[in-house]
C-alpha cells in the first residue's frame, strides 16, 4: 500500500520523508522544501521496482533459527 509522510522537527532545518511504495518497501530522504518533499514522492511511485528476494539471507536465519530451537548455539562464521 502506498503511503508517505513528511515531518520537520524543531529547530530543524530539513524535512523528512518517508515513503512507502505498492511493494511495501520503505524509502526516506531529507529536503529543504515541501515542494522537493513531495517531488520525492511522486519520483518515488513513478519508479518503483520490486525487488529481488534476498533467498541467502533468508537461508540463513532459517538455519539460525533451526539451531535455536535445537537449543544450539549458532556460527556464522
Amino acid at each position: 500500500m502506498r503511503n508517505y509522510n513528511i515531518n520537520k522537527y524543531k529547530d530543524n532545518t530539513h524535512y523528512i520523508v518517508n515513503v512507502t511504495d505498492s511493494y511495501g518497501q520503505e524509502h526516506s530522504s531529507f529536503f529543504r522544501t515541501i515542494e522537493e518533499c513531495s517531488n520525492y514522492v511522486y519520483e518515488t511511485w513513478s519508479y518503483e521496482v520490486q525487488q529481488k528476494e534476498d533467498l541467502l539471507s533468508k537461508a540463513i536465519a532459517n538455519c539460525v533459527k533451526l539451531d535455536t530451537n535445537r537449543c544450539v548455539e549458532p556460527i556464522l562464521d
